[in-house]
């Protein structure tokens, strides 16, 4: 894993506010709202209601998967759990379908992120109706974990 990924992935948990969770494990166990889950043999499937998208989630995990998804990858990819490596998988698989793999290797954070945004709603223009950071302030993060721009 290059650096500039690993630095995209800090940027989506810190985006997703996963990682920013003191109690958390870095994120890993965090649902949606900011409870934690304590088992990493299975997604949590915890439904949890979000009052500002009037919806229902079951979002977990550091880059914060929907229970469905999490069933498709887990055999797409065979895993065995819903451990960090797992999520991390996921992750990443998912970016590589967004086709952001090499902007992100290449520094092209705006692109990479414009690709990424319909999987991740707290990253600009998602349009999910959810909060969005700023550009600037993602790509500020993004340096500071690690990130080269091109």
């Amino acid at each position: 894993m290059t650096n500039n990924l690993k630095a995209f992935l800090n940027m989506i948990a810190f985006s997703e506010g996963t990682s920013t969770i003191k109690a958390s494990d870095n994120g890993y166990n965090v649902i949606v709202g900011g409870t934690l889950f304590t088992s990493y043999q299975d997604h949590p499937r915890k439904r949890v209601f979000i009052k500002r998208i009037n919806d229902y989630s079951s979002a977990a995990g550091r880059y914060q998967l929907l229970a469905r998804y999490y069933d498709a990858y887990k055999k797409q990819l065979g895993l065995k759990d819903f451990s960090p490596a797992s999520q991390d998988a996921i992750a990443i698989q998912q970016i590589k379908e967004c086709r952001a793999i090499d902007d992100i290797n290449d520094g092209k954070f705006a692109d990479a992120v414009a690709k990424c945004r319909r999987i991740w709603a707290s990253l600009p223009g998602a349009g999910y109706g959810q909060h969005e950071n700023k550009q600037a302030d993602l790509q500020a993060k993004y340096v500071e974990f690690g990130g080269v721009l091109a």
